[in-house]
């Protein structure tokens, strides 16, 4: 007897609604960020707009994360041009450096501005 494959159809995901009500009127907000929204991926760039630069194990360090963690999500962030990456040796041991790039910057301080203005939103209910 032959096997028929099921085709499975996936429900459209919903999207959140943007728009927050406070005081009786609606204020619609701008799509938050999901790149830097994610947890490790925003230490990462708070880390490093607090810092000129950081290396791989003072990041690691402070984010208290793996190797392959980091690697990861700073490669995720180096893709989208938000963090440069500079690699080389001190004696023979190899040192990656991480900096954020100026459009890294812009994108993390509208994140603050988008968070802040949720924040703001949320008191006024």
């Amino acid at each position: 007897m032959a096997r028929s494959s099921m085709v499975r159809k996936e429900a459209p995901t919903e999207k959140p609604d943007p728009t927050i009500r406070a005081g009786g009127a609606s204020q619609s907000l701008p799509d938050l960020d999901r790149l830097i929204h994610e947890r490790m991926r925003l230490g990462i760039v708070s880390a490093l707009a607090a810092n000129q630069s950081l290396t791989f194990n003072e990041l690691k360090k402070l984010l208290r994360t793996t190797d392959g963690n980091l690697s990861v999500h700073a490669r995720k962030l180096e893709e989208a041009n938000y963090i440069a990456c500079t690699k080389s040796f001190e004696g023979r041991m190899p040192r990656t450096e991480y900096r954020l790039t100026a459009a890294g910057r812009r994108a993390f301080e509208k994140y603050l501005d988008h968070m802040e203005a949720l924040i703001q939103a949320m008191r006024e209910r």
